[in-house]
């Protein structure tokens, strides 16, 4: 029998849809680095709990809370970082969107300190909303 990895565990109680319920998870001082060529307007760094769920915030308005994620991987690297591969659904604009990407996770001492969502410049998939 195999134990999960503690930033595993950690990662299991994060909520996006609930940034509030999962505010205890992350340091005073961690930032979310956020690169999606297809949403300028939201990339950047968002530091501490304040910044982070204004970004949950404004994704769940642009997306009319479509937002989900869909865990493909996850994989330890060493003590700090856990690499996730996600499939990323929402809809956007009228058009219903997928895609594919990666979320670097650095977590010490059980808190999450630093995150780095990276998005391609290319959507997996993208239908219209009436498809």
């Amino acid at each position: 029998m195999s134990e999960t990895h503690p930033a595993i565990t950690v990662l299991g109680q994060f909520d996006p849809s609930d940034i509030e319920a999962s505010a205890h998870l992350f340091t005073e001082d961690a930032v979310w680095h956020y690169s999606n060529p297809n949403l300028p307007e939201l990339e950047g760094d968002y530091v501490g709990g304040a910044g982070i769920g204004a970004f949950f915030a404004t994704l769940a308005r642009k997306t009319h809370g479509t937002f989900r994620i869909e865990p493909i991987s996850v994989t330890p690297v060493g003590a700090e970082l856990v690499v996730v591969q996600a499939r990323n659904t929402l809809t956007l604009d009228a058009r219903n969107v997928t895609v594919d990407v990666v979320v670097v996770w650095r977590i010490v001492a059980g808190r999450i300190t630093e995150v780095w969502d990276i998005v391609p410049g290319q959507p997996t998939e993208v239908h219209n909303a009436r498809d």
